[in-house]
């Protein structure tokens, strides 16, 4: 297990129902992202990786991803200084792998 929700429960105070929603908004949205981010840096779009990394990043320190944050970070931090496309590009399939991985875990996790 690549996520660990230590700090959704810490914010929940025994509220299942928060927990609920926060991996469900996280299954809804950070695999669309991921592929929006995908896209961006097929298209050489430096704006739009800095913009989707930046939203991917609390979304998986949420979850306790710290590995998968630090790559989101990088990607982020690369895409507002326009850095090496090339470099971005070599680091996204740990990003993409460490996503599907979590999604994968928390729908079976959950039941969803």
């Amino acid at each position: 297990m690549i996520y660990n929700l230590d700090k959704i429960n810490e914010m929940a105070e025994g509220d299942q129902d928060f927990i609920n929603s926060v991996i469900s908004v996280f299954l809804e949205e950070v695999p669309e992202d991921l592929d929006l981010l995908e896209k961006a840096l097929t298209a050489k779009d430096y704006g739009q990786v800095y913009q989707l990394a930046h939203k991917i990043k609390p979304n998986v320190d949420l979850l306790g991803m710290e590995q998968t944050r630090a790559i989101a970070l990088e990607l982020e931090t690369l895409g507002k200084e326009e850095g090496n496309m090339d470099e971005m590009k070599r680091r996204f399939p740990l990003l993409k792998t460490d996503i599907n991985q979590v999604v994968a875990e928390l729908k079976k996790d959950f039941h969803l």
